[in-house]
């Protein structure tokens, strides 16, 4: 990916220009996206030879996200727990919770939630390093020594979060599921062994895949929209915060629009 100068348009016309001229624009920028994450796994291979920053990029998209992670995983279901077996206990089938809590864990929620934890946090913190280090020049100086840009700065991050995300995932849906055990025990009078065979007794290995494939494309989505923000960043200051806000707003959307294609093919 080059780094263009910043680019400069006379003020449109009238309401229809300016409307063609951001479709225009979103289109261009989401085809520049595609090309990067297309340079960037050609480079994957050479990870290896940049494996310091490698390291150092899962400690923060992996170790550093981990508390924030389980905090919220943990809350999450403990909240399906209690809102589905308030309703189920109405019907005298309360111990079905564990059923609901695992399949909604493993199927959406846990890539889900971990996606966005991850999205705000790592995916604005890559748009802003990238988008400091454009708008001070230090990206177009690595070009002038012969560096690739996407080797050097992109593609360890997408490594790293290739390999993060479904991780968290797993350990998402491990805390989560266990924190909707413990609310059936104590809110709702259900054992922790009966809870635990019914909610084993219909998660499926799909699900369970279909959930770690979800966290993959999540995390390939933001750290691509993560770096393409900050390698377009411009205009100084103004121009990191305003890519680092796109940045997490794409990645919100896409995240919300691909989880739901995906459930779609798949079941």
């Amino acid at each position: 990916m080059k780094v263009h100068e910043p680019e400069y348009w006379a003020p449109p016309a009238n309401f229809l220009a300016a409307f063609g001229r951001a479709g225009l624009l979103k289109t261009r920028n989401a085809g520049r996206a595609v090309f990067l994450l297309l340079e960037a796994c050609f480079w994957l291979p050479d990870v290896l030879a940049r494996r310091r920053e490698f390291v150092r990029q899962i400690i923060i998209c992996g170790i550093k996200s981990l508390l924030v992670t389980s905090t919220v995983a943990l809350f999450t279901g403990m909240i399906l727990a209690l809102q589905a077996g308030l309703v189920l206990k109405d019907y005298g089938q309360q111990v079905q919770v564990g059923t609901l809590v695992s399949q909604s864990m493993c199927r959406e929620m846990g890539p889900f939630m971990t996606a966005l934890i991850l999205a705000a946090s790592v995916g604005a913190a890559m748009a802003a390093e990238l988008g400091t280090m454009t708008v001070s020049e230090e990206v177009a100086a690595l070009q002038v020594m012969s560096i690739n840009p996407v080797r050097f700065l992109v593609m360890p991050r997408l490594a790293a979060m290739i390999l993060a995300c479904p991780a968290l995932t797993i350990f998402s849906n491990v805390v989560g599921i266990l924190g909707g055990m413990l609310v059936a025990d104590t809110q709702l009078g259900v054992s922790p062994q009966a809870y635990y065979d019914n909610a084993m007794l219909y998660l499926h290995n799909k699900e369970v895949y279909v959930g770690l494939l979800k966290a993959l494309v999540f995390g390939v989505i933001l750290t691509i929209v993560a770096c393409h923000a900050g390698l377009s960043a411009s205009n100084g200051a103004v121009g990191v915060g305003r890519a680092t806000r796109q940045a997490v707003v794409t990645s919100f959307l896409l995240i919300l629009v691909s989880g739901y294609v995906i459930t779609r093919f798949f079941y």
